[in-house]
């Protein structure tokens, strides 16, 4: 189990104090959908034990029965309840999907089903889960070099977001940056290049949506941009190049362009950087947590976290 002892919680202690923290309030119900393989189920088990979900477990129950037995995963000291629901993966995202609605589980957590299956289920028009705001995804990094925890959205879920799309973005990720404490939230969103220039359409939504700011649109947050990368996260940087900001070297929430930037840059700050990150999908009525074989047990486990503290600051957790 990804414990606070791990390696990778030693490595990142603003992700584990951010675990301790959810660990300490009950745990949130959350339907874990068809987690047939063994990286999900164990996430589901991991997460359970460190007193972060109670999961209600969506899938074939005589094949998730044996890939525990075959993986030495033990299911009897998480509470596991199992939902027999058939072997197709849209059956089990749609039985999940219908008690979220009905308020029988609190959060949402995919396991070995696409992630366009999953979120295909949260937005069937008569499923009940739509919210006001468009589905979005936001990482939380803890990035050895920076000095907090740092969000980007969206890295995941829009290929080509609108200006709308990251109104909303900003909207739900800014809420969820309150949730873990941070009660101003400087937003730094990002662009190939920090002028705006009509040629590139992200420098165009990025004086929109400095100008939504300044309508109040998102509370009390200071948003900026468009920035480089760089002169984002450098302060140094900013200056060299005359940038007057209160948001440029301290960022806590990069709003990319679209999915192939946030993406590459999620990929870049694990795997070259050495962060680890939590991410959740925001906009509909329960947290939806993403994860992925690729992820690491902390990360997995730290998504779980995350996902809490959003429920149970939005006060909609079912707790147990």
């Amino acid at each position: 189990m990804a414990s606070p002892d791990s390696a990778a919680a030693q490595e990142h202690p603003r992700l584990r104090a951010l675990i301790e923290r959810a660990s300490g309030a009950p745990s949130l119900r959350t339907g874990v959908v068809f987690p047939c393989e063994a990286s999900a189920l164990r996430a589901t088990v991991e997460a359970a034990a460190a007193g972060l979900i109670a999961p209600r477990v969506y899938g074939p129950t005589d094949r998730i029965r044996q890939i525990a037995a075959d993986n030495d995963i033990d299911l009897t000291g998480g509470a596991l309840d199992l939902i027999d629901s058939g072997t197709q993966a849209s059956e089990a995202a749609r039985r999940a999907v219908a008690d979220a609605a009905a308020g029988d589980v609190a959060a949402l957590m995919k396991g070995s089903l696409h992630t366009d299956e999953l979120l295909a289920a949260v937005l069937a028009r008569d499923a009940g889960l739509r919210g006001e705001r468009r589905l979005t995804h936001t990482f939380v990094f803890d990035v050895p070099r920076y000095d907090k925890l740092l969000a980007v959205t969206d890295a995941v879920v829009n290929i080509s977001p609108d200006l709308h799309t990251k109104r909303d973005a900003i909207v739900d990720a800014c809420q969820l940056l309150r949730a873990l404490g941070v009660e101003r939230p400087r937003v730094a969103i990002v662009a190939a290049v920090e002028t705006v220039n009509p040629a590139i359409p992200a420098t165009l939504d990025a004086r929109e949506l400095v100008a939504l700011a300044h309508e109040g649109v998102f509370g009390d947050a200071l948003v900026e941009g468009p920035f480089g990368f760089d002169n984002a996260i450098s302060a140094a940087a900013a200056h060299t190049k005359g940038i007057v900001s209160e948001v440029a070297g301290k960022p806590d929430l990069l709003l990319v362009p679209d999915l192939n930037a946030g993406n590459i840059l999620y990929k870049s700050m694990v795997y070259l950087a050495g962060a680890e990150c939590a991410g959740v999908v925001l906009g509909a009525r329960v947290p939806v947590i993403l994860t992925s074989r690729a992820d690491s047990p902390f990360s997995r486990v730290a998504s779980c976290a995350l996902a809490k503290m959003l429920a149970l600051d939005q006060t909609r957790g079912l707790i147990c």
